[in-house]
């Protein structure tokens, strides 16, 4: 049955057209990293639940990040999961796959859900459970002229294409029609790491930003 009530994709992600992905073996420098994304335009943020202490770091930023900042949490599973990610404060989360009963639970919970999926079938069935986008995943595999036939047919369902996703592609993704773009290593870098440069990081985030805004 077709989901006609689901919660609304953030603000920020309508203006950016961006989602940075921060995984990394543990959230030690998500702080500062975070702060250098937010401070050059990034206002969409997924920390994921397989980078150790990432809750931890979300309840943080979701106490002290100003206002109009999308703060969200990845490879989210469960419904204990979801349930989690509410409590420390997150407003989106994002699977990498299709778990109707986590995208029903973030609706319940008033979370934006982004199930992860591939095929044609996948993303109708994605949007039915109520995801308020769809994550097309793995999207660098099969590129943006992937994404422009799947539009052609399901043309009102908004696609975030994420998985290889690199800073020169950005502007073919969204011509191509998504909604937004997830990236991860491709802007992130090595800046979670303790030998990361974060002006580099400050750079590429400008970079996308003015991508995505061509």
């Amino acid at each position: 049955m077709l989901i006609t009530e689901r919660t609304p994709t953030s603000q920020a992600l309508k203006e950016t057209r961006v989602i940075a992905i921060l995984r990394a073996v543990d959230a030690a420098r998500a702080g500062d990293v975070v702060g250098v994304l937010v401070e050059n335009g990034i206002r969409c943020l997924e920390l994921t639940l397989t980078t150790r202490g990432a809750l931890d770091v979300v309840q943080t930023l979701a106490r002290n990040l100003p206002n109009g900042i999308d703060l969200g949490v990845g490879t989210v599973l469960t419904v204990e999961d979801v349930q989690r990610c509410a409590d420390a404060g997150a407003r989106f989360v994002v699977s990498p796959t299709v778990v109707p009963e986590v995208v029903a639970a973030a609706s319940a919970r008033g979370l934006a859900a982004y199930p992860g999926a591939l095929s044609p079938t996948e993303i109708q069935l994605a949007w039915e459970a109520g995801a308020s986008a769809v994550k097309l995943f793995p999207g660098g595999a099969l590129g943006p002229g992937y994404l422009k036939a799947i539009r052609a047919p399901l043309p009102d369902i908004p696609i975030i294409p994420t998985g290889g996703i690199d800073i020169a592609s950005v502007r073919a993704w969204l011509d191509a029609g998504a909604y937004a773009v997830g990236l991860g290593s491709p802007l992130i870098g090595r800046a979670l790491d303790g030998d990361g440069d974060l002006s580099a990081l400050a750079e590429r985030a400008r970079a996308v930003l003015t991508e995505a805004a061509a």
